[in-house]
């Protein structure tokens, strides 16, 4: 039950950053990056189970461990290595199988993970902590 409550307090703040940084922030260098690739529109059932399935893992994996020894540095520490490992699966894959996949998008996209798994992480573990009683 920890990981579903984890991971409910997890998605919306991974999916509001995403959406600042994909939507606001970044939405240039992607579309200058990908080009005819990105999608016009954005498939809404695709991207919400990612977001589903990678708060799940980010709770089972990352946080919950780090609320069980109580650090935060491990929170940190084990969400940027994640983030990092996650974001590599999609972007190295790509960069290794797609004609004209860029390779600034891939370091920048690492980067995104690493960032965005951290922040979410750590904000997490401190609500659960300090709100929870974890």
């Amino acid at each position: 039950m920890q990981t579903f409550i984890l991971a409910a307090i997890a998605f919306p703040i991974m999916f509001i950053l995403d959406l600042l940084w994909i939507g606001l922030v970044g939405s240039g260098f992607y579309r200058s990056q990908l080009g005819s690739m990105l999608r016009p529109d954005v498939v809404w059932p695709a991207a919400l189970a990612f977001y589903v399935i990678y708060s799940l893992a980010v709770a089972f994996f990352v946080i919950a461990p780090a609320i069980g020894v109580h650090s935060i540095m491990r929170v940190a520490l084990t969400a940027a290595f994640f983030g990092l490992a996650a974001y590599a699966a999609y972007d190295l894959t790509n960069l290794a199988t797609i004609t004209g996949w860029p390779l600034p998008l891939t370091f920048v996209d690492l980067a995104w993970g690493v960032i965005v798994t951290t922040v979410t992480s750590v904000a997490t573990y401190l609500i659960a902590t300090k709100f929870l009683g974890y």
